[in-house]
């Protein structure tokens, strides 16, 4: 039930949020202690601000309030992703490329030296229909299988 919900309010909420000029990045809908929190991150090139997530989290409360999109009280939330923003689909590999990421990996697979791995860090090189490419910090490269990929995130360079 609670993956219904979040897509029905991610069919409602995606074109709200980009009509606002900003993404989607992920929405979350869970239990926390006795309330429901319904958890949306939203970001854009250059970051958010506080006045975007006010402006997303008013118009969405409307729109929700009068759907009854969500059966019960719940909690609504919108923040940015953080310096560590995930990275979801091909369109996010592409808009980072160049960027220091970190990807885990549903099973582990060889880097071009052939070392059996599951974690890989390093700089998102390209991007392409099915693979990502990584240039490593140990100095090798990795061609990463999209649809293996189980977590990656932007990782902060200090």
């Amino acid at each position: 039930m609670m993956n219904d919900v979040a897509k029905q309010v991610e069919n409602i909420a995606k074109p709200l949020v980009s009509s606002l000029g900003l993404d989607l990045v992920e929405i979350e809908y869970k239990r926390e202690g006795r309330t429901m929190v319904l958890r949306l991150y939203i970001d854009r090139e250059g970051g958010v601000s506080l006045d975007d997530c006010a402006a997303v989290s008013r118009e969405l409360s409307a729109v929700l309030d009068v759907e009854e999109t969500i059966p019960g009280k719940y909690t609504l939330e919108v923040s940015s992703p953080g310096l560590n923003r995930p990275l979801k689909n091909r369109e996010d590999y592409k808009r980072y490329t160049g960027r220091l990421i970190k990807i885990k990996t549903k099973e582990p697979l060889p880097d071009e030296q052939g070392n059996l791995r599951k974690t890989f860090l390093g700089k998102l090189e390209e991007v392409d229909r099915d693979f990502v490419c990584v240039h490593l910090r140990e100095g090798q490269k990795a061609r990463i299988p999209l649809d293996s990929i189980s977590k990656a995130n932007l990782e902060f360079e200090f």
